[in-house]
């Protein structure tokens, strides 16, 4: 007798939503997500900041033909508000959104930047346990000669929160490796709960930034606060580094490529190919190609030459020395 499919998970998606480049990434966002995972049933939601005294400039996304196209698939335009971060910190959006979102509803958040390549339904998560994104380098903390080493550190905050510092250490990593230490991406992240999570993640934000432990006096939190908060809240709330299948996020499923140049550059073949067939539609294009680099990376060819200058297989160690490369090509568009 056949085993009766499990039933398909039901949990929202969402992202923030911010005039300029970030508006113009949702929609390629949103349309690789259809296009990807036709039987996803959630809900998207666009979060989107709102004027107010901590923005400068308006936030949100006043492009009535953006609006229009995320509306035509299926996505909810969510507003919330700044009270603790905005411009000096545009970062903390995506702690601030989280109260906005449906309360006691499953939710995985992605950063815009990134491209849903596979079958999201397909991935197993496990909303009791978070997790985040794993495709980091080792860019917080930065220990000096003289002041406290990785431990010490990281310690010093999990003490501040009355957290279990050595039940978060991955002890296949050497001793003063920074990978031995939970560190995350905050490219996306999930939970039961974004009101949960959000609170957490809001109160952690704060107290390192306006009340640091002393050990931290020569670290920098801009622009690192979201990634340096985000490990102590999974970790808080009962997660870790190894609570999703390996390969799906971020692999198969996923590819969060931040700026339209590295995609180019660094990304699988398949990548490219889910890039141009979703932005290729004329109603989005009518759209997209308003945005410069959008226009010359995608429409005129540009990105197909930047590849051309790398090899996939003998890729620079460092994302910096690829900036670098584009650069000096004259390839480098945000």
């Amino acid at each position: 007798m056949a085993r009766p499919k499990a039933a398909k998970q039901s949990f929202n998606v969402a992202i923030v939503g911010q005039n300029g480049r970030l508006s113009y990434e949702a929609l390629i966002f949103v349309a690789s997500l259809r296009a990807n995972s036709p039987d996803f049933k959630g809900r998207i939601l666009v979060a989107e900041p709102q004027p107010g005294p901590r923005w400068v400039k308006d936030p949100s996304m006043r492009s009535q033909p953006i609006r229009e196209a995320l509306a035509d698939m299926g996505a909810e335009i969510v507003p919330f508000e700044n009270k603790h971060f905005g411009e000096s910190y545009p970062f903390g959006n995506k702690i601030e959104m989280l109260s906005a979102l449906p309360k006691g509803e499953p939710f995985v958040f992605f950063d815009t930047d990134t491209l849903i390549t596979g079958d999201l339904t397909s991935v197993a998560f496990d909303f009791d346990k978070p997790s985040a994104s794993l495709r980091r380098e080792g860019t917080w903390p930065n220990p000096q000669l003289y002041g406290p080493d990785y431990s010490g550190l990281w310690k010093s905050l999990y003490d501040k929160f009355g957290l279990d510092f050595d039940s978060s250490l991955d002890l296949s990593q050497p001793d003063e490796y920074w990978r031995r230490y939970l560190y995350f991406n905050a490219g996306f992240f999930f939970y039961k709960c974004p009101h949960a999570f959000g609170a957490k993640f809001l109160d952690y934000a704060l107290a390192i930034r306006d009340t640091p432990p002393v050990e931290l006096c020569a670290q920098s939190f801009d622009p690192w606060l979201d990634q340096i908060a985000l490990p102590l809240v999974i970790h808080a709330l009962g997660g870790g580094r190894d609570t999703l299948p390996d390969g799906l996020l971020d692999g198969s499923v996923s590819c969060h490529y931040r700026l339209l140049p590295l995609l180019y550059a660094r990304e699988s073949d398949h990548v490219v190919s889910v890039l141009e067939s979703v932005t290729a539609p004329n109603k989005l294009k009518k759209v997209l190609k308003t945005y410069d680099p959008i226009k010359r990376m995608i429409y005129q060819g540009r990105g197909a030459k930047a590849r051309a200058l790398f090899d996939r297989e003998n890729l620079p160690r460092k994302e910096q020395a690829i900036r670098n490369q584009l650069k000096s090509n004259g390839y480098w568009m945000r």
